[in-house]
This record gives structure tokens, C-alpha cells and sequence, in this order.
């Protein structure tokens, strides 16, 4: 299997209505253990890419292979093998404690025992949630929530994490969680995909940038280069009193 082609989508089209698609022909690639930043602009259907892949939608058209097997009519397998965090992270927290949360899913799968809390152990340290395991996910903040969800869909051990605008209503602390928590998973060789029209807090992270525009992928770069070009497709270029901002600038970890 080609490096380049862990994740790939050839010629997708989706629509709730047959004749108004909302993607149309799309296709792209992602490269195994890469971190890729998808973005557009609201209702370029980032979200509904991210389902389709994930298998929670069905495409009227089109192919999705993953590690080279073309699962576009599996979508229960591709389930297995792609986890989505949700941007509201509250919908996705089920347990009365993190432990529990994160034991949900391994204990409905009747996993053994031993197995779940080795994997428990490995995603709490992992995540360094250990400190907070017995309490109550509603009492924690938006960034531990954020980490939580990940956390759970990690336990799982998908093939790729997708993340729906993961930063969204996190003050400058949660946002910095976040971020650590997804490079932790870059040097873990995790290939993570997020959805986020707020490219300035992960672009430098980010080994390639794709735009979603005219219900097809407009662009497909190195963050680097790709950077300098968003702003043809309505998205913001990130920048200070006017001037833009490289890529490697745009960290909020220093």
C-alpha cells in the first residue's frame, strides 16, 4: 500500500436531495501518520465529509479505501476503523466518570478485562487524564472535556482520529490542551484529520492543508505553501495589523 494513499477518496458525491449534492466528485488523500487540516468555508460540507467517511453517511457515489481496502460499502467496518470527535464534546461524554467513559465502549464490545485496562492505562497516561479519572465529566472544564472525547474514541484504537472543529467555544488554556493533546498523538503516528475554519491555531502542526470549495477539494498543499493561498477561497489568512503570518509562526505552544 502507497504511503500517500492511507486514506483515500476517489470521485465522492453526497446529497440529502438527489439533485443538490452537497459534495460532488471530491477526492483526495491522506497520508498515514500525518496531521491533515481540513477547512472551507460554512456549508462547504466539511462535516458532512467527515461523517461519510466515518461511515455514518453513505455516498451516492464514489469510493473511500482505507489501508487499501475499499470499504465504501461497509460503512459499519469503516466505523470500526475511523473515529469522529464531535465538536460539541458533551454529546459524546456518556459516563457518570471518566473512568467509566472511557471503559464504555471496551465493556459493550465484552472486551476482557485485562485488554481494557491496559488500554485504559496507555490512553489515560497518554492523555495525562490519570489525575481525573473518578470525576464527574460534567465538572470539567471545555479543554478536559475536549480531551476526554478524544480519549475515548482513542481507547477504541481507530485507524484514523477526525476531529469536527475541535477548538470551537475553548478559551486560550482548552485550545492549548487540545493542541498538546493532538501532537501527542502526531509523535504516537496517529493519522488525525481536523475539520477547523480556525486555521491559525493548528496550520504550523499541520503537514498539509486541504480547502474544501464549490463542493470539491479546491486545494491540496503543504501547510507551508498552501497557507498563502487560502484567502482565494474566503478563507481568513491568518495575520497581524494586516501583515500575514507564516506558517511557522502560527503556533500557540511557545
Amino acid at each position: 500500500m502507497n504511503n500517500s494513499n492511507f486514506c483515500l477518496i476517489e470521485n465522492l458525491s453526497f446529497g440529502f436531495e438527489k439533485s443538490n449534492n452537497i459534495i460532488e466528485n471530491l477526492s483526495l488523500s491522506v497520508e498515514e501518520g500525518s496531521l491533515t487540516l481540513l477547512t472551507g468555508r460554512n456549508g462547504s460540507g466539511k462535516s458532512i465529509l467527515l461523517r461519510l467517511i466515518k461511515g455514518l453517511l453513505q455516498p451516492t457515489k464514489g469510493s473511500i479505501i482505507i489501508e487499501g481496502e475499499d470499504l465504501t460499502n461497509h460503512p459499519n467496518r469503516r466505523n470500526k476503523k475511523v473515529a469522529l470527535v464531535f465538536q460539541d464534546a458533551d454529546i459524546q461524554i456518556v459516563g457518570q466518570t471518566v473512568k467509566k467513559d472511557l471503559l464504555f465502549g471496551l465493556e459493550n464490545l465484552q472486551m476482557p478485562l485485562e485488554e481494557q485496562n491496559k488500554r485504559l492505562d496507555y490512553i489515560a497516561t497518554l492523555l495525562n487524564l490519570t489525575a481525573l479519572m473518578d470525576k464527574r465529566p460534567r465538572l470539567l472544564s471545555g479543554g478536559e472535556k475536549r480531551r476526554l472525547s478524544i480519549a475515548a474514541s482513542l481507547v477504541m484504537y481507530p485507524k484514523i482520529v477526525m476531529l469536527d472543529e475541535p477548538f470551537a467555544n475553548l478559551d486560550y488554556e482548552g485550545v492549548k490542551q487540545v493542541l498538546n493533546s493532538l501532537l501527542v498523538l502526531q509523535k504516537a503516528k496517529t493519522t488525525i484529520i481536523v475539520a477547523t475554519h480556525e486555521i491559525e491555531k493548528i496550520a504550523a502542526h499541520a503537514s498539509s492543508i486541504i480547502v474544501l470549495d464549490e463542493k470539491r477539494v479546491a486545494l491540496q498543499e503543504p501547510s507551508v505553501t498552501a497557507v498563502e493561498k487560502v484567502g482565494n477561497y474566503g478563507i481568513r489568512r491568518p495575520s497581524v495589523n494586516g501583515k500575514p503570518i507564516e506558517v511557522s509562526e502560527l503556533t500557540w505552544l511557545k
